[in-house]
């Protein structure tokens, strides 16, 4: 039997059996689908579904997993089914897991590999360009795919990515990372407000105001300000582009890198440097683990274009 069948067909109670018999012979892929399955639909009945497998095919699939693993990963103690602490950590490396599993069989993959390099936003800022050109120029046979992924690690975690363009400390397991370059930080206001009309800004000129903050892949939290010295209030958004809406209606100001400036330009935000915020990291960050070939050209290559052109 594959490793896909009891996964993704049939819903006889053989399947069921096998499943509960996984965890004295190991576990196999169908295992991480099921429990990936759970864990975007919080709900066994709606995993089953998506599955084609019975209700109590994946719930013993699940108990597999765990009894395996010895370790709880959802909690069944409330109608809507959540991970656990264990669960959340062991989505990501069952993700990463299940992707090279299916990109390993991706025959028409092996004969033309894409590198899939991820980014949050603001890709490598003004860099972006050459280097896209220089690797098209110098690796023909190899793609070049730039994703943007609205996630910390810009999907890298998850398997969704090769390697990422990331900014500022990234506190992930499993991840070795090499910093670029550091870009200067710039304040994001509304074009016609008041801060605007100000050549340069202070981090205390924002804090009077509403900070407008992107939490799932931004790197400005409150702790940039001093303790005694926070903004007055904060607004949470889920990427870059809700991020600019809201400071072009009025409704906060934002800290970004430099590069935003340039990669994200808007008519109703205009950005201003900031004379007294940190510096940001640029990161380049890869798993800490075989992955695609030319993983090493990239990083030779970024670094190049960084020396040749000089850091921003």
């Amino acid at each position: 039997m594959s490793a896909e069948q009891g996964a993704g067909s049939g819903t006889g109670s053989g399947t069921g059996d096998r499943a509960g018999r996984a965890a004295g012979r190991g576990i196999e892929i169908r295992h991480l689908r099921a429990f990936l399955a759970v864990a975007d639909e919080s709900s066994i009945t709606r995993a089953a579904s998506r599955l084609r497998l019975t209700q109590p095919a994946v719930s013993r699939t699940l108990a597999a997993l765990e009894h395996h693993l010895g370790v709880l990963l959802v909690d069944r103690s409330t109608h809507h089914l959540a991970l656990t602490a264990e669960g959340v950590v062991f989505r990501d490396k069952a993700a990463a897991a299940v992707a090279a599993f299916d990109e390993a069989l991706d025959s028409g993959g092996l004969r033309q590999w894409p590198l899939r390099l991820g980014h949050a936003w603001s890709a490598f800022g003004r860099y972006t360009t050459p280097l896209l050109r220089t690797w098209q120029e110098r690796h023909p046979q190899t793609p070049l795919e730039l994703l943007r992924i609205d996630d910390r690690t810009a999907g890298l975690t998850r398997g969704e990515v090769d390697a990422a363009l990331l900014r500022g400390p990234v506190e992930a397991p499993g991840l070795v990372t090499e910093v670029l370059y550091e870009e200067d930080r710039v304040a994001a206001v509304a074009a016609d407000g008041p801060l605007a009309s100000r050549a340069t800004l202070r981090l205390a000129d924002l804090a009077t105001g509403t900070v407008v903050l992107n939490t799932v892949s931004g790197t400005t939290t409150p702790e940039l300000w001093p303790p005694s010295a926070r903004p007055a209030a904060t607004l949470t958004v889920a990427n870059t582009d809700d991020w600019l809406a809201a400071i072009a209606a009025g409704r906060g100001a934002g800290v970004s890198a430099a590069s935003t400036a340039g990669m994200h330009p808007h008519a109703g935000v205009a950005y201003r440097p900031l004379t007294d915020a940190p510096t940001v990291p640029v990161l380049l960050a890869r798993r800490d683990a075989p992955g695609h070939p030319a993983l090493a050209d990239l990083a030779a290559l970024a670094r190049e274009i960084v020396a040749r052109d000089g850091a921003p």
